[in-house]
């Protein structure tokens, strides 16, 4: 621990006196965060140091190739002891990052190339390092991670899924044994003490929602005991009881950070109890069959972001047909709380788009990363709602135990950091929520990516036809076809039509998220069309056969736009990547979800008139759909900030009532 406060001696950090070393809350006023923006907006002149980093880095290399094995990891070890005393210096990180990438030579056979050099640079710099897709961000991340790692620190790679973070410390695992470094993985699932041993290793590869959960299990298990008093206790021969899970919040390294730190901070994560539930399950039943009878319009209005609320007419209505229900019925108030939570469960929460059923459970799919997230429920009675409509089994209420934001979790790191592909759309968020300035990293070949025009639908049924039609066409001429959807529907409902017409096609998405791997394996041969959701959307690399390079490449099919322009380019991406060629195209309907909720009635109404059957369009149907993503983006910061705001507020509350741990 005190190599660690030595090593980061210099970055002026407020630590807590908790059962592990983290950070403090940093609170800031609205004028720093405002200077801070500003700041992150200034042109960096680094031009200079960046060369001379990369020439000190190239001179040593010769060197490090000349080492034998162990003289090698001696040489590292001794570089190490720099390192504590002058921190991430250029000087010093130009020897490491030779050492390492020629140990990476050595054993995985990938040499580092100067662009992941710079990556791994920023990383140490305390910033995110935005990659292009392919540029290989998972090499670029062992630079960082084992440099830390050799300096004692708990370096935990953050990754959005146990598919990733498994694959990739397994990928990497032979350059961490090279070095003597421990890797562990923790896995959804995993038993406690499996947890404490991965965590106790050199570097840990874990997603952010397992590595967040066993935070907070730490901070329930400790209370309010500090590192003093743990001492106090044991001095006097009083048990400890069981260590923390964690060794402490020393140095995080995101991969894909924009979905960690944006896309998924828009809701606390929350430990809680479940409790038995007081309501009568009569009642869930009750609403449901009442929301089901009510005319929109009428009895209820609907609006664009999953708001719904009763009407004057609509209250009389249920005042009326509960008038023989008893009970809580008789209360106005909890009335129309019934039947509200109940239209919402009925009309604004569809089946296999916001949530699957499996194993007889209604399981939420998280909308960007299309992925199943088997342990989360939505709150205040919606989730009990929709177990009635869909038939299932009621669950009890949940009580809160702990809940931290992502923004005040990652915030508490003494050095963080991250990779993404897509990360200038919110540079000014990320520089102002957690601190993190962007620097771009340069791709090491030209890209040969090509965006087609995009082909606008009247209906969703013309859209599902086109598709079909240029997968088997684009399919034909011997490359590869890649179908993004926004929904597990969407995807079952493609993969429908395609087996009608006979094209063999594989269908990814949350009902099979165990074959991943062997899916995207086979992904990018012959003729080979997949369908996937946004599973495929990060963190994927799908391999081209030498058949399918001279073809053309990989093609790329967007079905629907998402909210964030980033997740659309994060699709994108998937094809043309280190210098592979490669073709994209949006295929899309009018009445698509992203226009329903965002556009403007008026532009909703000029473009169904113009498009009547299909148009296709370079420059301003995207310009069209770039103000609509814009405005998207902003209703979705309204809501982080939000969130955060509620965050502060449930600390304060904790606080005064002597329950928060500092």
């Amino acid at each position: 621990m005190s190599d660690v406060r030595a090593l980061l001696a210099g970055r002026s950090l407020k630590l807590g006196d908790g059962p592990y070393l983290e950070r403090l809350d940093a609170k800031r006023s609205p004028w720093e965060d405002r200077l801070r923006a500003w700041l992150g907006k200034l042109p960096r002149l680094d031009g200079y140091r960046t060369r001379r980093f990369l020439q000190a880095a190239a001179a040593r290399e010769s060197a490090a190739k000349a080492l034998g094995d162990a003289a090698l990891r001696a040489q590292l070890h001794e570089v190490t002891r720099h390192l504590l005393r002058g921190g991430f210096t250029d000087r010093w990180l130009a020897e490491v990052f030779a050492l390492i990438r020629e140990a990476s030579r050595r054993t995985l056979g990938m040499r580092h190339h100067d662009v992941q050099l710079l990556a791994g640079r920023a990383l140490l710099q305390g910033r995110l390092a935005e990659m292009a897709t392919g540029e290989g961000k998972t090499l670029a991340a062992t630079l960082a991670a084992c440099t830390a790692a050799v300096t004692g620190a708990a370096v935990h790679v953050v990754t959005v899924n146990d598919y990733l973070a498994e694959r990739d410390a397994e990928h990497n695992r032979p350059l961490f044994d090279f070095l003597e470094l421990s890797v562990g993985v923790v896995l959804q699932d995993m038993a406690i003490d499996k947890r404490r041993a991965a965590y106790a290793c050199n570097i840990t590869y874990v997603s952010n929602k397992e590595l967040t959960f066993d935070y907070l299990k730490d901070c329930i298990a400790m209370g309010e005991a500090s590192l003093t008093q743990q001492r106090l206790r044991s001095l006097a021969g009083a048990r400890s009881g069981e260590p923390p899970i964690l060794r402490g919040l020393h140095i995080a390294i995101i991969d894909e950070a924009d979905s960690v730190l944006i896309d998924e901070a828009s809701t606390p994560l929350i430990i809680s109890e479940t409790l038995p539930d007081d309501l009568d399950p009569s009642i869930y039943t009750q609403s449901i069959t009442l929301a089901q009878s009510l005319e929109p319009g009428t009895h209820y209005v609907k609006g664009q972001h999953r708001d719904i609320w009763l009407t004057p007419v609509g209250k009389q209505h249920v005042r009326e047909a509960t008038a023989d229900f008893g009970g809580l019925w008789r209360s106005s108030l909890w009335r129309d709380e019934f039947v509200q939570k109940a239209l919402s469960a009925v009309h604004c929460f569809q089946r296999d788009q916001h949530y699957i059923l499996a194993e007889d459970k209604v399981q939420i799919v998280d909308e960007s990363t299309g992925r199943v997230m088997p342990d989360r429920t939505w709150e205040r009675g919606l989730h009990q709602m929709i177990e009635s409509k869909e038939g299932c089994e009621i669950t009890g209420q949940r009580r809160t135990l702990a809940q931290i934001t992502y923004q005040r979790f990652f915030g508490r790191y003494l050095l963080l950091c991250g990779m993404t592909g897509t990360a200038q759309e919110v540079a000014t968020e990320v520089k102002q929520t957690y601190g993190l300035p962007v620097t771009r990293i340069p791709t090491h070949k030209p890209s040969r990516r090509r965006r087609l025009a995009d082909r606008i639908c009247a209906s969703s049924a013309d859209r599902w036809r086109e598709v079909v039609r240029r997968a088997a066409e684009v399919a034909a001429q011997g490359r590869s076809v890649l179908i993004g959807t926004r929904s597990v529907e969407a995807s079952e409902l493609l993969g429908q039509l395609l087996e009608r017409d006979g094209i063999a096609h594989t269908v990814l998405n949350a009902r099979q998220d165990k074959t991943e791997a062997d899916t995207v394996a086979v992904a990018g041969q012959p003729g080979c069309i997949t369908v996937a959701t946004n599973m495929a959307g990060r963190g994927t690399d799908i391999k081209l056969s030498q058949d399918v390079e001279n073809a053309g490449g990989l093609h790329v099919i967007l079905t629907e736009f998402h909210e964030s322009a980033r997740v659309d380019r994060q699709l994108f991406g998937r094809c043309a990547r280190q210098g592979d060629p490669g073709t994209t195209e949006a295929i899309v309907c009018i009445d698509d979800d992203l226009f329903h909720r965002f556009a403007p009635a008026t532009g909703r109404r000029m473009m169904r008139w113009f498009v009547t059957d299909m148009r296709q369009s370079r420059r301003w149907f995207r310009r069209w759909v770039t103000q609509i993503q814009d405005r998207a983006e902003r209703h979705y910061r309204r809501q982080r900030v939000e969130t955060l705001r509620r965050d502060s507020e449930w600390v304060k509350a904790l606080g005064f009532v002597g329950k928060t741990r500092k």
